[in-house]
């Protein structure tokens, strides 16, 4: 009977392809499933790899392509010398290379660009990918390796690909304690305690991860940097986690806590003008540099939120920033100095940071560079990108996202950030006239600046799937598509990613790929549409709190500093006769934010206080369009649980039920913003809801009574 059973297990393996058996999204986009008979046929002329350099990075390279091959058609490519069918990858000092490229082509390949080209010599076929650099090469047997997966890498290849940012790099927000601040997805990767002499297979695999999408760079600590990150005992560990990731190409910085050489160093002070802290950083950075000879630099948040900074000693960022980089720049490092700064002012929190940095333009060395948040505030679910952008002419700004789903349903909430992304990128500042894009403008395409870089706060962790959410991996992804290159478009970025992640089944891949496109649009519809923002729970940011009052809390740190609700209407007046954010932007942006009548919608509650019945595009009036939206958010919610029930049967068991419990919270917690929001806004509107939308399930005063204990996650 056992004999039985056993052939029956092994005779249903042939019936049902192995991709449906339980899987725990461990292997993100990196599954290299089996590839349909017919689209191999297309590569059986791929038998060899060839390569005739020593270098632990190009052995990198040649296994991927054995691992990839062998999970397409179940047969490696071994590896041989220059022979007929050969994936020949290398880079232009290599003899092989240079026996089948021109030499003017060779020569005109720089840093980490790569071509992949099919060569026909001799009567033989090659697949030639190479780059100057050798993780180039990499990058680019990732990208051929891809492009088969998409059904896109047969005929005549001629591919040329460069980086748009020379620095693409993750900021962990992890702590020395293994906690993630604003992570949702377990305890963080980094095992300080087994350090440096024990090494978890998942550095590597995070390296590999990240060389794939060519991310190449890492901040390793939270930017509420512990000063021990700078001690001897860590730096050792530190050495060990960048031992792993340089053949990937990876390099790693450091967040640092600015008052360092007061709390670990025994200085008095931590002034910058003083010649001991100088001398201190100048000491400690070269200890760093006799252990990582490849080290990136320091991340900064200085005078922001209570940490220490210049300020302290009457000093600006500008004078913290540059005695970093001094003591940095003998060894090519580099400091990202963060704008996320607002004091206790009284001036609008979403212009500080503006005030704080344009007046210290051309103050800054050569090798700091301003990282900005998209927007002006705080990650919301929707902003008008910073204003920032473009108004520095002599300083590097870098743009930092957020990957981890802070305010926006942590790893709860299926959220595809891809369309964020791009909508700041393609933000047109008018800075340098029309087409000065922030993209363009932090790329080095407007303002060829020393330095470009592009940041996220990464949202990875040790959870099984990396990310908490099956599919907070693709926002994970698709930063690392956009810091290569920002032209992508996200419907283009969702389409790769689903099918290495899932299935390359159409019936599966168009319905999931029109929910990803519109769940951002969803989740702002639900949360905080028409430009309102910071409506979220005190503290962990989780859930709908428009009431929300904390004694002695700070002013900005409360919904009611944005919502500004009252019996007139609903939003923050930053107009002419407000704030005057507006002023901050070039023009026409300037004209069109201040006017009311031309003002994008979906910012409208940003830059106006709107009156309830204020008559809306759609000839509906604020208060009835605010519900519509609201309830739009709901339904679409629901409809995606929907669409994700209907393609069951083209995944594996253990995903579909895990997004699928995922999918029954953000519907329940929709349901919940929607009702707090409306009803709480009702009692300053005294309008109904349209009674042609879903009534409120919940009572306000119940609503008002919830209170979630989020400490674990911070």
């Amino acid at each position: 009977m056992k004999q039985n059973n056993l052939a029956i297990f092994i005779f249903s393996l042939f019936l049902f392809p192995l991709s449906l058996f339980a899987e725990d999204g461990s292997r993100l986009w990196l599954r290299y499933e089996p590839l349909p008979s017919v689209q191999m046929e297309k590569y059986k002329y791929l038998i060899y790899i060839a390569k005739d350099e020593k270098s632990a990075t190009l052995d990198i390279a040649a296994n991927e392509l054995s691992v990839a091959w062998e999970g397409f058609s179940g047969k490696r490519l071994s590896l041989a010398s220059l022979q007929n069918g050969a994936v020949v990858i290398g880079t232009s000092k290599s003899k092989n290379i240079k026996a089948l490229l021109p030499k003017e082509e060779l020569e005109a390949l720089k840093g980490e660009s790569f071509l992949i080209r099919s060569v026909k010599k001799g009567g033989n076929n090659y697949t030639v990918i190479a780059s100057a650099k050798e993780v180039g090469t990499l990058y680019g047997v990732f990208h051929f390796i891809r492009l088969v997966q998409m059904d896109e890498g047969f005929g005549h290849l001629d591919i040329k690909e460069a980086p748009k940012y020379a620095i693409r790099i993750l900021n962990h927000w992890d702590n020395l304690d293994r906690t993630v601040e604003r992570g949702y997805a377990g305890h963080s990767l980094w095992k300080w305690e087994e350090l440096p002499n024990t090494l978890s297979p998942r550095y590597k695999e995070y390296a590999r991860a990240n060389a794939s999408i060519g991310i190449n760079a890492t901040v390793l600590n939270n930017v509420n940097a512990s000063p021990e990150i700078l001690t001897e005992n860590y730096l050792v560990k530190v050495k060990a986690l960048a031992d792993v990731f340089r053949p990937y190409g990876i390099k790693v910085y450091l967040a640092v806590n600015f008052s360092s050489p007061k709390e670990i160093g025994g200085l008095s002070d931590s002034d910058p003008l003083n010649p001991e802290v100088a001398k201190w950083w100048k000491n400690k950075v070269k200890e760093v540099y006799s252990l990582i000879p490849d080290f990136g630099g320091f991340l900064v948040k200085a005078n922001s939120e209570g940490l220490p900074g210049p300020q302290d000693y009457g000093r600006t960022h500008a004078d913290g920033a540059n005695i970093l980089a001094d003591a940095l720049n003998p060894y090519g490092g580099v400091v990202m100095w963060r704008a996320f700064v607002y004091s206790t002012g009284d001036e609008d929190r979403a212009k500080q940071a503006y005030l704080e940095f344009v007046p210290l333009d051309g103050q800054f060395r050569d090798n700091v560079i301003i990282q900005i948040k998209n927007g002006p505030v705080d990650f919301q679910p929707r902003e008008p990108f910073s204003p920032l952008f473009g108004a520095l002419n002599k300083t590097p700004e870098m743009v930092e996202f957020q990957i981890t789903q802070e305010y926006l349903g942590f790893s709860n909430h299926l959220v595809y950030l891809a369309p964020l992304f791009k909508e700041t990128l393609d933000s047109d500042t008018y800075s340098n006239g029309s087409g000065s894009t922030v993209a363009k403008i932090t790329d080095g395409t407007l303002r060829p600046d020393k330095l470009t870089a592009i940041s996220a706060v990464a949202n990875i962790g040790e959870d099984a799937n990396w990310c908490g959410h099956h599919f907070a991996q693709a926002n994970w992804y698709a930063f690392g598509r956009l810091a290569w290159n920002h032209q992508l478009s996200a419907e283009r970025i969702a389409d790769e990613w689903i099918r290495m992640t899932f299935s390359r089944n159409n019936e599966f891949v168009d319905p999931v790929k029109s929910m990803m496109l519109t769940s951002r649009e969803t989740v702002v519809d639900y949360m905080m549409p028409l430009g309102i923002h910071h409506v979220f729970a005190f503290g962990h940011h989780y859930g709908p709190e428009p009431w929300c009052d904390v004694p002695g809390a700070r002013p900005d740190w409360l919904p009611k500093y944005y919502h500004k609700a009252d019996s007139t209407g609903l939003g923050f007046n930053r107009t002419s006769t407000g704030s005057n954010a507006v002023s901050q932007y070039f023009s026409p942006l300037n004209g069109i934010y201040n006017d009311i009548s031309r003002c994008p919608e979906n910012l409208l509650l940003w830059f106006h206080h709107v009156p309830w019945d204020y008559k809306m595009k759609d000839g509906k009036t604020m208060w009835d369009n605010l519900c519509y939206k609201y309830d739009s958010g709901v339904r679409q919610i629901r409809e995606y649980q929907k669409i994700w029930d209907r393609i069951e049967p083209y995944i594996d068991a253990r995903r579909f039920g895990e997004v699928q419990s995922k999918l029954k919270i953000q519907a329940h917690d929709a349901v919940w913003w929607k009702d707090a929001c409306l009803l709480y806004f009702q009692t300053f509107s005294k309008r109904p809801v349209p009674y042609d939308i879903e009534r409120p399930v919940y009572e306000l005063e119940d609503l008002k009574k919830i209170k979630l204990d989020m400490n674990h996650h911070n």
